[in-house]
C-alpha cells in the first residue's frame, strides 16, 4: 500500500480530530474478538465490524484502500496480515488476527489484535500459539513505551525486537511495517519493528504513527498468496499480529486505539499516557 507524504506533524487540533477514529476502531475490534468461536466464518466477523463502525458514524478504512472491499483483514494460523474475511470457518486451535480502521470526518484509526481459539485435544499446541500472542503483544507495548521516552522513531523497533529476543526464539517479519497516520491511514514515516541504521523522523509533538510488530513461530519470510493480498509465512509457521494508533502531543503520548490511552498497557512499564487536551 502506498504512502501518502504530507507533513507527519499534526497538530494540536488535529490530533483531538484523531481520537474518535481511534476509539471506535477499538469498539469495532472490541465486537470481532468477542465474536470469535469456532464455527464463525471471517466474512461474519468482518460484518460485525462494519456494523460497528457505521453505527458510529465513521466509514471502514480498509474499504478506501483501492481493490479491498472489507472493514477488516482477517489472518488466520500461517497468515501473517491481509488475509481477506470470506466464507473461511474458524476451528479450534486457530490464532486469528484483526486488522481494523475507522475513518471520521477524514481522519483514521488503525489496531490490530491475535486471538487463540481453545482446543481441548490440543492443549500444547495452543499454549504455544498465546504465547506467541502474548509476546508480541507484549513487544507492541515495549515498541509504545520507548515512544514516550524516544528522541527518534527508530528507537522503537530496538524495543520491539530487544523484547522479542529476549523471550525466545522468533521470527520478526521485516517485509510488513508501521507507519505514520492521519488524514490516510498510511502515512510516512515507516516504523519498524526491529533495530535499522539510522535514528529515523524526531520524536515531537504532532507526531502519529501505527506501530505493528508481525511475528511468527519460525521463519520471517513471507509470501503472498494468490488472491494478491493475503500474506504467509514460507514455512507455515503460525503468525501474531498487534498493532495500535499512538499520538505524541506536548503532554506526553495517548494511544489513540485503546479505550484507557494505553494506561492499562504501559503502567508495568512505568509510562502514564497523557490524554490529548
Amino acid at each position: 500500500m502506498s504512502l501518502r507524504k504530507p507533513g507527519i506533524y499534526k497538530t494540536p487540533d488535529e490530533l483531538r480530530l484523531m481520537v474518535r477514529p481511534g476509539v471506535l476502531t477499538a469498539e469495532a475490534l472490541d465486537a470481532v474478538c468477542a465474536a470469535i468461536r469456532p464455527g464463525v466464518t471471517t466474512g461474519e466477523l468482518d460484518a460485525v465490524a462494519e456494523g460497528v463502525i457505521r453505527a458510529g458514524g465513521g466509514v471502514p478504512n480498509f474499504m478506501l484502500v483501492p481493490g479491498y472491499r472489507h472493514t477488516i483483514c482477517a489472518s488466520v494460523n500461517d497468515e501473517v496480515v491481509h488475509g481477506i474475511p470470506g466464507d473461511r470457518v474458524l476451528q479450534p486451535g486457530d490464532v486469528v488476527s484483526i486488522d481494523c480502521g475507522a475513518q471520521v470526518e477524514g481522519w483514521n484509526g488503525d489496531s490490530a489484535r491475535t486471538v487463540v481459539l481453545d482446543d481441548p485435544e490440543r492443549p500444547e499446541l495452543v499454549a504455544e500459539r498465546r504465547l506467541l500472542a502474548e509476546v508480541t503483544e507484549e513487544s507492541l507495548w515495549r515498541g509504545i513505551a520507548a515512544l514516550a521516552e524516544a528522541r527518534h522513531l527508530n528507537e522503537i523497533g530496538a524495543a520491539v525486537e530487544e523484547h522479542l529476543e529476549s523471550r525466545g526464539e522468533y521470527g520478526i517479519v521485516e517485509d510488513y511495517v508501521g507507519h505514520g497516520i492521519g488524514r490516510s491511514m498510511h502515512e510516512d514515516p515507516p516504523v519498524y519493528n526491529y533495530r535499522v541504521s539510522g535514528r529515523g523522523p524526531a520524536v515531537r509533538p504532532g507526531l502519529v504513527v501505527a506501530i505493528e510488530p508481525m511475528v511468527t513461530l519460525g521463519s520471517a519470510d513471507t509470501v503472498t498468496l494468490d488472491d494478491d493480498w493475503t500474506v504467509a509465512t514460507v514455512d507455515g509457521s503460525a503468525a501474531a499480529h498487534w498493532e495500535h494508533s499512538v499520538a505524541v502531543h506536548a503532554g506526553g503520548i495517548w494511544v489513540t486505539t485503546a479505550h484507557d490511552g494505553g494506561a492499562a498497557g504501559l503502567a508495568p512499564l512505568g509510562v502514564r499516557p497523557v490524554a490529548i487536551g
